[in-house]
């Protein structure tokens, strides 16, 4: 409390400058009035002795010893009263502009006038405008057809490898087994073997990238021995052996479906590959992926068999 009383009393600057110029003027007046009233009395002065000495003779004789000029030196105001005259005078003065140069507020300063555009300006301004005005983007069509099949080269989905797709589909499957008649070849039953044997050039390519990735054993039922004769010679001359994945050794024959059907259980492969629905059922139980080759989509016995019209077709190479 006794911190904001004290504030609240206190005096601002200008009213300690007005009690200041205040008292200047107070000092001045009492001055100027004490050096008027003594200038005067010393003028007096000077007058009576003027008029006492130009009476006397001596006066006179001085007057027309040089020629009406005044011999005697004048009388006048001392050199220290003119003195301190000035100074008041001058303080006077100073505190006259002080006080002015308080009271005078600052005058706000003159906005200065904007200079008109000439012609060729504005037209040049305008023309930046409107080229600043477009789109960093916006090109000619033709730059525009290049650079997006630039972009799509660049950007074009890589199509995976043949392997790949082998490896995918087989969900990393390490042993395969697989039928040959209306799989690997041409013919559908053990009769037609009898007579000729046809491997479908169609197949081999997927047939040498799963040599590759997996362990693969064909098999199939046959007649007689001429018939496994051809079939191994077959395979041999469209090169299944010559990859060195595939063996003769891994190529199998019986003569009952249901010798297929041991073949494969006792290899416990991944994948087995087969036409016959009936061994496909069987087996559902004991292999763990099974592809159901058929030309005519049957219904899906089991959630872990699959169907398709050819073995290519199934990993996408038709």
């Amino acid at each position: 409390m006794a911190e904001s009383s004290s504030s609240s009393s206190s005096p601002s600057p200008t009213e300690e400058i007005v009690r200041l110029i205040k008292r200047l003027s107070a000092y001045v007046t009492f001055k100027m009035s004490g050096l008027f009233s003594t200038s005067i009395r010393n003028l007096v002065l000077s007058l009576d002795l003027s008029i006492s000495i130009s009476k006397s003779p001596f006066f006179i004789a001085s007057v027309i010893g040089s020629g009406g000029g005044f011999g005697f030196p004048m009388v006048g105001i001392s050199r220290t009263d003119s003195r301190s005259i000035g100074a008041i005078a001058g303080l006077a003065i100073a505190v006259i502009f002080t006080w002015r140069a308080i009271r005078t507020p600052g005058r706000p300063q003159r906005r200065q006038p904007k200079r008109r555009m000439q012609s060729g300006e504005t037209s040049n301004a305008a023309a930046q405008s409107n080229l600043a005005s477009i789109p960093p983007d916006v090109t000619s069509p033709r730059e525009d057809t290049a650079v997006q099949d630039v972009v799509d080269q660049f950007f074009q989905p890589v199509k995976p490898t043949l392997g790949q797709i082998v490896r995918q589909k087989l969900s990393e499957g390490r042993k395969v087994t697989c039928r040959l008649l209306g799989v690997i070849l041409e013919e559908s039953s053990p009769e037609e073997l009898q007579k000729q044997v046809t491997v479908r050039s169609s197949v081999l390519e997927v047939l040498l990238e799963i040599t590759k990735y997996c362990d693969l054993y064909l098999m199939e039922r046959v007649l007689d021995d001429e018939s496994e004769a051809k079939v191994l010679q077959a395979l041999e001359s469209a090169g299944v052996f010559s990859s060195g994945g595939l063996v003769k050794d891994k190529v199998l024959f019986c003569s009952t479906e249901i010798g297929r059907t041991s073949f494969v259980r006792q290899l416990e492969p991944d994948w087995h590959i087969d036409t016959n629905p009936e061994i496909s059922t069987q087996l559902a139980r004991f292999i763990k992926y099974q592809l159901h080759v058929s030309a005519v989509k049957p219904e899906r016995t089991a959630p872990n068999v699959f169907t398709s019209q050819s073995i290519e077709q199934f990993f996408g190479c038709t």
